[in-house]
């Protein structure tokens, strides 16, 4: 199983840009380090808290330092980009990054972006289809293409430089579980990113979310590969369980309380329609959205449970976050690195067995005591010619 990160980046407004993104930085070299597989980084122009215009810059600096992990956009708001400027710059990216690009893409996912861009919300996912639709062209083709679209005209273009990556680099998109977006995962077997908690009224459950872009993909005649699908979440581990909850506890409602209930309105965090939503708790948050908070065994638990009713996943997906002080996000990293990582990818189930080996061997007298007169032998008196007396 694969492990990412998913960096909005979501930054308070009152703190110092230069120094947050620095710290961004140091972030990917710490998961490179740590052993996760993909990092991934949002694009927004409004608003102020999620303030990185141009990932793709971010990717290309941290691709200097961090040198194996996969660095990708989540993503990319197509409509706001000359497509053909967007396929450049990620061809371009791929090759600085000897191969390890991905090209995250959406219609945006910020309200008040679109609305800085003067673009109707209704022509959004259009933009994003027409746009897509031209960027795999460029990319793919070694000759020029003409494209007459809607939204956008090409005629006899060609990048002078295609990817790194051959026939060319991977896309990927996020999912609610829209019908739309799966039919859009298919169409160009791009990487999936499905929210863990519960969707929109109409949203294909998670455990259906495959079989749904399996079944498109029969119409377009691609196989888009299951390794390629992450699920995401928040989480954030501690020593103990109520660690953990206390650590996050603050941060997490000012994050939902103050940016998210004035970017989206609180209606889609609410649990009930009539609730007041000041009166969201942590807990129920933490509940519906499907967030991992406890220690590396509960985290552990959680995965199981929707690698099992998903029917499998390629990766999780971990949502970064400024809940508490950096020392306390950096330890939730390391021990999900150190505990949980090992479990899903079976680095530790031969150290596992051998431990219980070893348990048995001693529980039925089959070890020798080596603490006693060094004379061969075992607890139950009998000799072993394992040991030679000296």
């Amino acid at each position: 199983m694969k492990f990412a990160f998913f960096m909005m980046p979501l930054h308070t407004p009152n703190e110092n840009p230069s120094l947050a993104f620095e710290r961004d930085i140091d972030m990917i070299n710490y998961a490179e380090k740590l052993g996760f597989d993909e990092y991934f980084i949002g694009e927004h122009h409004s608003a102020a808290w999620e303030n990185m215009p141009t990932p793709e810059l971010v990717l290309a600096k941290a691709s200097a330092t961090a040198t194996r992990i996969t660095l990708g956009t989540g993503v990319v708001s197509l409509p706001f980009h000359h497509p053909f400027h967007v396929a450049e710059r990620f061809a371009f990216l791929d090759h600085l990054t000897r191969g390890r690009t991905v090209l995250g893409v959406g219609p945006s996912g910020l309200p008040t972006d679109p609305q800085r861009f003067k673009i109707p919300p209704k022509d959004l996912n259009a933009m994003m289809r027409e746009s897509t639709d031209i960027i795999v062209k460029l990319l793919e083709s070694p000759d020029p293409i003409s494209y007459d679209g809607k939204y956008w005209t090409i005629d006899e273009m060609a990048l002078q430089l295609r990817s790194y990556q051959q026939p060319r680099l991977k896309l990927a998109t996020p999912s609610a579980g829209s019908k739309r977006s799966l039919d859009f995962v298919a169409q160009y077997e791009m990487m999936m990113f499905s929210i863990a908690g519960s969707g929109p009224p109409d949203a294909v459950p998670l455990a259906r979310q495959w079989d749904e872009v399996v079944d498109a993909s029969a119409k377009y005649g691609t196989s888009p590969n299951k390794d390629d699908w992450r699920v995401v979440t928040y989480i954030h581990l501690a020593d103990t369980r109520e660690e953990a909850f206390e650590q996050a506890r603050h941060g997490a409602v000012r994050d939902v309380h103050n940016y998210f209930y004035t970017i989206n309105t609180p209606r889609s965090w609410l649990i009930r329609p009539d609730q007041n939503p000041a009166d969201l708790t942590f807990e129920e948050i933490v509940g519906k959205r499907r967030w991992i908070i406890g220690t590396p065994d509960d985290a552990i638990e959680q995965i199981e449970e929707i690698v099992e009713e998903a029917g499998g996943i390629g990766g999780l997906m971990l949502t970064t976050h400024e809940w508490m002080p950096m020392r306390h996000v950096m330890y939730s990293q390391e021990l999900f690195a150190r505990y949980v990582m090992p479990r899903f990818r079976g680095h530790t189930a031969d150290l596992e067995r051998e431990w219980e080996r070893t348990k048995q061997d001693r529980a039925h007298g089959r070890i020798p005591n080596i603490t006693g007169p060094n004379d061969g032998t075992l607890n139950d008196g009998k000799k072993s010619n394992t040991f030679v007396k000296v």
